[in-house]
C-alpha cells in the first residue's frame, strides 16, 4: 500500500546531494512526560513515509525512541550505543562513525512503496549516562560536539535528523539543542508543563552567543500535545493554550489529540502515524508535519499561528452536558 502524500511533502533535493547537509531538528522540553519520543518517532516516521531519508537520533538513556523502532541495545549491541561515541569524541579517543553505529530501521514503513530511508541511532541506559557525565566536566566549547559529528558523518546519508532528548535541563539537552537547526517544544494540559516550555525557549536563543556563533538553532514552535477534543475542552486547556499564544511560544495550529491508539502503538514497534495514517492520529501527524515543513521554508512573520481558544466554547459544552 501507497502513503496518500501531499505534494507539499516532496523533497525537492534528496541526501544524494553530498553538499546538502541534514536538517535536524530537536524535540525538547525542560519537563517530563510530555510526549518527545512518541512526538519524535511519528514525526521521523511521517516524514521519511513521505520520501524522505530521515534518521531518529535518541539523546534520552532511557532509549524510548529507539524501542518505539524496535531498537533495543542489549548484549553485544551496547557498543553501537551513541553514547559510546559521544564519550569517545570528546575524549579524544579512536570512535566509531555514526554511519557505523546506526541502525536500519526501514522494515517499519514496509507497507508504503514511495517511503525513504528510516535510521535509528540509539542510546543505551549506562553508556548515555556516562556521556552526560563527561559532558558535564568539559567546557562549553564541547557543546557543539554533536552538532560537528551530524554535519560531517552524514551529510549525503539522510535528509533529516530528529533528536529525542532528556526531560531536564542537562549537558545532553544543551548538545541536541546545539546541534539543531531548529527546536520544538511540547505542552500538555497541564500548567507545569508550560512552564518547561518557556524555560526551553530562551536556552535556544541563546546557544549562538554561548558557541560564539557556532550553533545557531531556531526555536520553531510548540505542540499542544494529548489535548481534550473541543467537545471536551475544560477552562485549564483553554487556559493553558492561550498562555502559550500570548507568551510567544508559537503553538503550531495543529494539536494532536489524546488517543488510546498513540500509546498503544509503542507496543507494537509501529508509530501511530504508520499503523493509522489514514484516521485521527495520522491525520494529525500529517497536518503537524505539513506544518513544520512550512514554517521551516518560510520567515517567521508570515507563520500560522494557533489563535487563542474562546472560554464561551467550553460553557456552551459544559451547559450542553448539564442539559
Amino acid at each position: 500500500m501507497q502513503s496518500e502524500v501531499p505534494d507539499a511533502f516532496v523533497p525537492d533535493q534528496r541526501a544524494e546531494d553530498e553538499e546538502n547537509p541534514p536538517t535536524v531538528i530537536a524535540v525538547a522540553s525542560q519537563k517530563g512526560g510530555v510526549g518527545k519520543t512518541v512526538t519524535t518517532v511519528n514525526l521521523a516516521c511521517r516524514l521519511a513515509m513521505a520520501g524522505y531519508d530521515v534518521a531518529v537520533l535518541d539523546l534520552e538513556p532511557q532509549a524510548q525512541a529507539g524501542s518505539a523502532l524496535g531498537v533495543e541495545l542489549t548484549g553485544d549491541l551496547i557498543r553501537r550505543s551513541l553514547g559510546l561515541v559521544l564519550q569517545h569524541t570528546v575524549q579524544n579517543v579512536p570512535s566509531a562513525a555514526v554511519t557505523e553505529i546506526m541502525f536500519d530501521a526501514s522494515e517499519v514503513l514496509s507497507q508504503y512503496e514511495d517511503a525513504g530511508k528510516l535510521f535509528v541511532i540509539a542510546s543505551e541506559e549506562s553508556t548515555m549516562t556516562a556521556a552526560q557525565n563527561v559532558f558535564i566536566t568539559q567546557p562549553f566549547t564541547a557543546t557543539p560536539t554533536l552538532r560537528r559529528m551530524i554535519l560531517s558523518q552524514l551529510t549525503g546519508v539522510v535528509d533529516c535528523v530528529i533528536i529525542d532528548t532528556p526531560p531536564a535541563v542537562s549537558s545532553l539537552n544543551a548538545l541536541a539543542i546545539a546541534a539543531s537547526d531548529y527546536v520544538l517544544t511540547l505542552c500538555n494540559p497541564e500548567y507545569q508543563t508550560v512552564k518547561g516550555a518557556f524555560l526551553l525557549k530562551p536556552t535556544v536563543e541563546a546557544m549562538a552567543e554561548l558557541t560564539r556563533g557556532e550553533c545557531t538553532p531556531s526555536y520553531l514552535g510548540s505542540i499542544f500535545n494529548i489535548s481534550n477534543p473541543e467537545s471536551k475542552r475544560t477552562n485549564q486547556d483553554v487556559a493553558i493554550h492561550n498562555s502559550m499564544v500570548r507568551g510567544g511560544l508559537l503553538p503550531f495550529v495543529t494539536d494532536i489529540r489524546k488517543d488510546t491508539r498513540i500509546s498503544e502503538s509503542y507496543l507494537h514497534k509501529r508509530p501511530a502515524v504508520v499503523r493509522y495514517l489514514k484516521h485521527a492520529p495520522g491525520k494529525q501527524y500529517t497536518a503537524l508535519v505539513e506544518e513544520i515543513l512550512e514554517r521551516i521554508g518560510s520567515p517567521a512573520p508570515e507563520w500560522k499561528v494557533a489563535a487563542e481558544w474562546a472560554e464561551s466554547d467550553v460553557e456552551a459544552a459544559e451547559e450542553s452536558v448539564d442539559a
